[in-house]
């Protein structure tokens, strides 16, 4: 048993704890800094994390420090990271769980070990929800922190993968939270930050736990036909070897098992038992140089036959995390497919730790560049994070892409190549290659011929992209965008369309309905109280009004308390003065092949192409043309001699007026989602009048549509809105 001294004084007793000389040993083995200091230093992080944690246990009853802190530090080692990581691993959790400071690290150890701990302790403190906002939310924070340096999301890998790997002590429902958190979030960052080992050790435990029957019989299975699947390994490893001997090669040849998750979700997705699949082993080749790399390549392809679609050169073209291998699939004895996978060591260290393996220590300064390069995904999401209108649900969306996507490999005229995630289509490519190509994209052409922006890129296309001056962004692009870049760029764009109108829309809410009050001379006064309602302009206040974020009856509330505004325009004379505007600009009425007719729409209803409708004939007044449902036409049946048939005669650039009424639960934001609504279909809005009744918002709206078919499409989109109980034509 160690000397209970040496745990404080190990310097006056001559004695350190094996524990923390095990440690000791992995990191001196990657720092060239000076042995005695660097064990001053680690030892003093040692001594600490022990000192504060002492007495807490975890709930196996083991010591915390000893069982958790210094196991994180050991896993941190073993990834070869540098020491100022190590020692974040080690002091990880005192300023959470102890009385230790941010302040106290700091001035003790620096700024740079206070820092990281200080991440990993905000991240720790994450509480993860269902519901998509909360949720949204504590990803960028997560992101956020990993954003100023990637080390405090490395230090919370090596945490998570102790913790799961000791789950087994937890509740049944907290282990089920923690397995879905690490599945959800810790699974795919790890396969994008390219730590290939993290991600696969985590899939096991998160199997293991959420589906333990599952991982026992797999494992049974694998442990049952161990004997004879790797017979059959080294009878395709043999011919190999002998083979790179004749070229003086020397080759570090394996074939390793996949991971239980990953041959549970290989049965899973191609709908086979255990005993079908056979590419349960990968034979990993690992060789001195990258030349060494493609000869190996051309001696397998001469053994054995190559299966050409799932040839992949990332030697060539390396994944967004800086992965590099090739990898080839040929058919071996009796007809099994078998992958192999050919890197050096450096590429080795790179897919199975990723970011954590381009991370040295040298001389106080890490190599950032390299960083930097491999996760410029994160950069750019954290850009989009930085804008203060980011919408969460859109967050959300992005995220999904940027974490589980798998990626395509398309090539510019010129050759150069480009990157993307799967299903990404040409207005993607065109944001990759430059932000103002992508605004003015109007086209694209794939290997030389023209085809519709929605179209999904493959493999190897070569895309060249058509554009205009004239040409911006719509809200149709946001369906056929899919990468952080694209939607974020599209999004910023459209939200400044969007403040524009709503900021026209408001100067002429305002106005109207302050002169309908009879109020004009409070326009000022209005225009100046912006700052009573939470906003720093008037700009603000009018953008507001415009998107009904407020109202003007609002405004009225907070400067005259006392008074209650009431609209004198009753509702049935707004109705009148609009089928009197709609049957002055009537028009394209034909009578058996006669045009330029005496033509007047009923005060009724007011037919638009598309609805079936009849003429009247009145007495000096032409023909009046209703809607063959009109209510008014039973009252006609004793002169049916007077009705005639009557058709349209338009061009499909006619626009026709429409009163549509909207109704809904009071809400702020209805009238701009309605709004929104209706301009996403590109039709013109004429005039709005919103009225609040008993906590029931009527909106009645005159919308210019070009015949039935766009204004039933215009009716549906608007039912699906958040609060909105029924939208009617109105016809009387």
């Amino acid at each position: 048993m160690p000397n209970p001294l040496s745990k404080l004084i190990p310097h006056l007793v001559g004695e350190y704890p094996r524990s923390f000389l095990n440690l000791f040993d992995k990191i001196v083995t990657i720092s060239e800094q000076n042995h005695d200091e660097l064990k001053k230093t680690i030892w003093s992080a040692f001594a600490l994390a022990s000192t504060h944690h002492e007495g807490q246990k975890r709930r196996s009853g083991k010591s915390y420090f000893e069982e958790h802190c210094l196991e994180v530090a050991n896993i941190l080692a073993s990834w070869k990271m540098d020491h100022i990581t190590v020692i974040g691993g080690l002091l990880h959790d005192v300023i959470e769980d102890t009385d230790v400071t941010y302040k106290d690290l700091q001035k003790q150890f620096g700024t740079d070990i206070a820092k990281l701990v200080d991440g990993v302790t905000k991240l720790g403190g994450i509480d993860f929800s269902s519901r998509k906002e909360k949720q949204a939310g504590n990803f960028m924070k997560l992101l956020l922190s990993v954003a100023k340096d990637l080390r405090v999301i490395i230090i919370k890998f090596a945490d998570r993968l102790h913790n799961m790997s000791t789950i087994m002590y937890m509740p049944k429902i907290k282990q089920h939270r923690i397995a879905i958190e690490t599945r959800d979030v810790y699974v795919p960052l790890a396969h994008r930050l390219g730590m290939a080992s993290v991600k696969w050790q985590l899939e096991d435990l998160v199997l293991t736990t959420l589906n333990p029957t599952v991982y026992k019989e797999i494992d049974t299975k694998l442990k049952a036909t161990n004997r004879q699947r790797k017979k059959y390994i080294n009878g395709i490893i043999s011919p190999v070897t002998k083979e790179l001997s004749g070229y003086d090669i020397t080759a570090d040849i394996s074939g390793r098992p996949k991971s239980h998750a990953s041959i549970y979700g290989k049965m899973v997705k191609r709908g086979k038992t255990f005993e079908e699949i056979y590419d349960l082993y990968a034979i990993r080749i690992i060789v001195d140089k990258i030349e060494q790399c493609y000869l190996t390549l051309g001696i397998i392809h001469n053994l054995y036959s190559p299966i050409q679609e799932r040839f992949k050169d990332f030697i060539a073209s390396p994944k967004s995390n800086g992965y590099q291998s090739i990898h080839t699939t040929v058919v071996g004895r009796d007809g099994h497919m078998v992958e192999i996978q050919i890197r050096t060591e450096e590429m080795e260290q790179t897919a199975e730790i990723g970011v954590a393996a381009h991370w040295r220590y040298k001389e106080g300064k890490t190599t950032s560049r390299d960083l930097d390069a491999n996760v410029k995904w994160l950069r750019e999401l954290v850009t989009m994070l930085q804008d203060e209108s980011s919408d969460p649900n859109e967050f959300m969306h992005l995220l999904k892409i940027d974490l589980f996507d798998n990626e395509i490999f398309v090539f510019s005229p010129k050759g150069d190549l480009s990157q993307l995630p799967v299903n990404a289509t040409p207005l993607d490519f065109a944001f990759q290659i430059h932000t103002q190509v992508g605004m003015h994209c109007m086209g694209a052409k794939i290997n030389h011929k023209v085809v519709p922006l929605n179209t999904v890129l493959k493999n190897g296309d070569v895309v060249e992209i058509i554009t205009s001056k004239n040409q911006n962004p719509s809200f149709g692009w946001l369906k056929l965008a899919v990468t952080t870049k694209a939607r974020n760029h599209i999004n910023r764009y459209l939200r400044k369309i969007r403040q524009e109108e709503s900021f026209r829309l408001g100067v002429e809410i305002l106005q109207k309905t302050l002169r309908r009050l009879k109020s004009y001379e409070m326009l000022k006064e209005i225009k100046e109280s912006f700052h009573k309602f939470g906003l720093n302009s008037t700009d603000a206040l009018i953008i507001a009004i415009g998107n009904g974020n407020l109202t003007v009856r609002d405004i009225f509330k907070k400067l005259r308390p006392t008074e209650d505004p009431e609209l004198p325009i009753a509702e049935d004379e707004d109705q009148n003065s609009f089928f009197d505007f709609a049957r002055s600009t009537s028009k394209g009425i034909k009578l058996q092949g006669i045009t330029d007719l005496m033509v007047n729409f009923g005060k009724c209803c007011n037919p638009i192409p598309g609805d079936d409708m009849i003429g009247f004939v009145t007495r000096g007044r032409g023909i009046t043309v209703h809607r063959t449902s009109c209510n008014s036409l039973p009252l006609l049946s004793e002169e049916s001699d007077r009705l005639i048939p009557v058709e349209w005669d338009v061009s499909k650039k006619d626009l026709f007026s429409v009163l549509i009424r909207v109704v809904g639960g009071e809400r702020k934001g209805i009238l701009k989602d309605v709004t929104e609504c209706i301009s996403a279909e590109k039709m013109n809005i004429k005039s709005v009048d919103m009225k609040v009744r008993d906590n029931i918002a009527i909106g009645n709206i005159i919308v210019q549509v070009n015949n039935l078919r766009q204004l039933d499409r215009l009716v549906k989109k608007l039912t699906k809105i958040r609060g909105i109980d029924y939208v009617e034509r109105v016809g009387r």
